[in-house]
């Protein structure tokens, strides 16, 4: 096994783990470092492939600018940390269909791996200027503008979105004080020198 497969390996686990932990993790702030890990073995990855300016710009822009903006969106839903088991049966169930799907997935995917026979397909060394800036910047702003525009988007209705539901929530209103007539007569301190202005010039005994 050379470094390129041990590199593949390591990346590959990451994801795999990082993506499980951003599904299954309850807490919000969990599921976002789950996402940082699946980010640097999407990285990892870049760097299997030759492709040493995307593994650049997947660290800086995504887990350097993206995650940090999930994770401030969740602070100010100010969201729990410990959650606590869902109340309506729809969640679920949205869970238990969700789950059958994916192992369905799984299983599908397992099985033609299985039934493959043919030799993999070994790629070539990459030509030269493969994955630099010029070629990545001409594939982003010409092919891939409409995507990236609509990722754009995308990205601040999310915070909008949040910043809409953090402000709509409900905050419980103080408790109006009683009114009672009594309580208004004899509210104050018992006895004169407590309130450090006797009421007249003697000493209070």
């Amino acid at each position: 096994m050379n470094a390129g497969n041990a590199l593949f390996i390591v990346g590959a686990l990451l994801c795999l783990v990082g993506a499980l932990s951003t599904v299954i993790a309850r807490s919000p702030i969990r599921a976002a470092m789950g996402l940082l890990i699946t980010i640097i073995g999407i990285a990892s990855l870049f760097l299997k492939l030759s492709a040493q300016f995307l593994a650049a710009i997947q660290i800086i822009v995504y887990a350097g600018a993206v995650v940090v903006l999930f994770v401030f969106v969740i602070m100010l839903i100010g969201a729990d940390t410990s959650a606590g088991p869902p109340k309506s049966g729809g969640s679920v169930g949205s869970r238990i269909v969700a789950g059958g799907g994916m192992a369905v997935l799984s299983g599908l995917g397992l099985l033609l791996l299985a039934r493959f026979d043919g030799q993999p397909v070994r790629f070539g060394p990459a030509a030269v200027g493969h994955g630099d800036v010029e070629a990545v910047g001409g594939l982003l702003f010409r092919e891939a503008i409409i995507p990236f525009e609509l990722a754009t988007a995308l990205l601040i209705v999310a915070v909008i979105g949040a910043i809409a539901v953090a402000r709509s929530k409900a905050r419980p209103r103080p408790a109006p004080p009683e009114s009672h007539e009594s309580k208004r007569l004899f509210h104050g301190p018992l006895h004169p020198r407590d309130a450090q202005r006797p009421l007249s010039k003697e000493p209070a005994e």
